[in-house]
């Protein structure tokens, strides 16, 4: 079942988007959103699969929020807009496709299917797994399952979706065997690239990371900083 969360700041855009998605098959709906930041805020808290996203929002607009999303698995992007002008940029940021509204039923159905598509396609080409022990079991996590990686004396600490486990490589070793998926905070921490939802200043100085589908914020040092500024920037 794909996961959709909806986002457009007019209410009767939303729903009939909400009314069409009733009519699709293999969809819910978790949720929506009326601007960009709330949309980033429910990405993080939902894990959608998929965005019904509209470009013409107050604050952060459809396009900047694509912008930061392009790159990951999740969420893809299907951009529901009155306007033509912006579909070149759509299908530049890696859109699955590009719905005129009113957006009709049977448009609709095809981008979701080429979205199961293109996300079962992701899901083949990222497998990747880490293997612990557990009570005296052996463990295997999915990388897209992973929250961070915290270096503890010995071992490594993973945390991810249904728990912890200790896993005996270090995280120089895990860093070289996943150079695309994971990213260094400081020199005890790893979190993968695509948790990454942005950074939180406090006033004292410190920045920390801001994580989908999670509360914890690692903290970035100094030295690591401008190489996870950049990756943010770049989606």
């Amino acid at each position: 079942m794909m996961r959709v969360l909806v986002v457009d700041d007019e209410p009767l855009a939303r729903a009939r988007l909400v009314a069409l998605l009733d009519e699709c098959a293999d969809v819910t709906l978790v949720g929506h959103a009326g601007d960009g930041e709330a949309a980033m805020a429910a990405i993080g808290e939902l894990q959608p699969d998929v965005l019904l996203l509209d470009i013409n929002m107050p604050g952060v607009n459809g396009t900047a929020l694509a912008q930061r999303l392009a790159g990951r698995v999740r969420p893809q992007v299907i951009f529901c807009t009155a306007y033509e002008v912006h579909a070149f940029k759509a299908f530049e940021l890696g859109a699955v496709d590009y719905l005129l509204k009113p957006v009709r039923l049977e448009r609709l159905r095809d981008a979701l299917q080429r979205t199961q598509r293109r996300l079962a396609d992701a899901s083949r080409e990222s497998a990747g797994f880490l293997h612990g022990r557990l009570r005296g079991e052996q463990i295997r996590i999915a990388l897209d399952e992973v929250i961070s990686l915290l270096a503890e004396e010995k071992y490594v600490a993973v945390k991810h979706q249904r728990g912890e486990l200790l896993i005996e490589e270090s995280l120089r070793q895990l860093e070289e065997a996943y150079p695309q998926q994971l990213v260094r905070l400081h020199r005890n921490c790893l979190v993968p690239a695509a948790r990454l939802l942005g950074l939180k200043n406090l006033p004292d100085g410190r920045v920390l990371a801001r994580l989908a589908g999670t509360d914890l914020s690692p903290e970035i040092s100094r030295r690591n900083l401008p190489a996870v500024r950049k990756l943010l920037r770049l989606g």
